[in-house]
């Protein structure tokens, strides 16, 4: 049993920071209804970032957490502005292959500025452990799952108390009966990628500090992100807690497959757990094709 928890911890803080980047897809689509495949290239540049101001500039930790979450933040709206902007009325495809493109550009742009990737971030709880019990878990762990928490929480409020979090979901029901509402939808869009930025920091931040399944600061992080696109499937495409939900479920399936896959079946071996998220997808889309908690879109003949 002391395996079983262990794993189980590691895996909620995986799905934790599945979770974190599957807001960030969320928001965006519930917005502007495309699928922002850059996200895990804002997860990368906000990790970078953090390194920079930290290791480089020696400011604090949570000092150059802000700075890379304001970057990307920038970063994101500006994106949203100046190029997705002007393709107001082309198709869904060309957007979705636009935000494609800017994810391919991370890697070259971060190898070009930072020639050696480093080890990682150091953040304030380190690789220590807490033991419970007879299991022990790592602090970052803990910590991911926390912010995580408060990530979450920060969501649900804005989406329910805030004007803004109105404004964003009128925008996604129906942009042009939010603009007859004098909602300035714009603004709406760039904030929602201006969010979904901030969100990518908190990931990137946790996982090149020592979370997840390769902990580190490499350009690999982006690809680690991406798994959290089977996440949204499962919780559903315009549902924050089905992000949630399905960060964690996923998170939790990849760890106890890595964990138990190959004393069972050895042939398959460790690497078996990385398309694991990938197979709960395909089965989602067979049964639920709109996840556990997304709308279903109902279409008259």
């Amino acid at each position: 049993m002391t395996k079983f928890f262990s794993l189980l911890a590691d895996g909620i803080a995986l799905g934790a920071v599945y979770a974190l980047v599957a807001l960030g897809f969320v928001v965006i689509f519930r917005a502007t209804g495309v699928i922002n495949f850059a996200q895990g290239g804002l997860v990368v540049f906000g990790a970078f970032l953090v390194y920079q101001a930290e290791q480089t500039w020696g400011l604090p930790f949570w000092v150059s957490a802000l700075f890379a979450a304001v970057c990307v933040a920038a970063i994101g709206a500006a994106f949203e502005g100046l190029v997705l902007r002007r393709m107001i009325g082309q198709p869904i495809f060309a957007i979705i292959l636009i935000t494609i493109g800017l994810f391919l550009l991370v890697e070259p742009i971060t190898t070009t500025i930072w020639h050696n990737p480093p080890g990682g971030i150091e953040t304030p709880w380190g690789l220590s452990r807490v033991t419970i019990g007879d299991v022990k878990i790592l602090q970052v762990n803990i910590a991911t799952v926390v912010l995580g928490a408060i990530v979450m929480g920060g969501f649900f409020l804005l989406f329910q108390y805030t004007k803004v979090g109105v404004g964003m979901r009128a925008t996604a029901v129906d942009q042009e009966a939010a603009l007859a509402q004098g909602i300035n939808v714009r603004r709406i869009f760039a904030l929602s990628w201006a969010i979904a930025g901030v969100v990518a920091v908190v990931a990137g931040m946790m996982l090149a500090g020592g979370a997840g399944p390769a902990p580190g600061l490499s350009v690999s992080l982006a690809v680690i992100a991406l798994r959290a696109f089977p996440a949204i499937i499962l919780g559903g495409l315009d549902s924050p807690g089905g992000a949630v939900v399905g960060g964690l479920i996923i998170g939790v399936a990849e760890v106890m497959t890595k964990g138990y896959i190959p004393d069972l079946i050895p042939s398959l071996g460790p690497e078996f757990g990385d398309i694991v998220p990938y197979l709960i997808m395909l089965v989602i889309l067979l049964v639920r094709p709109f996840g556990l908690f997304g709308t279903t879109e109902v279409r008259r003949v």
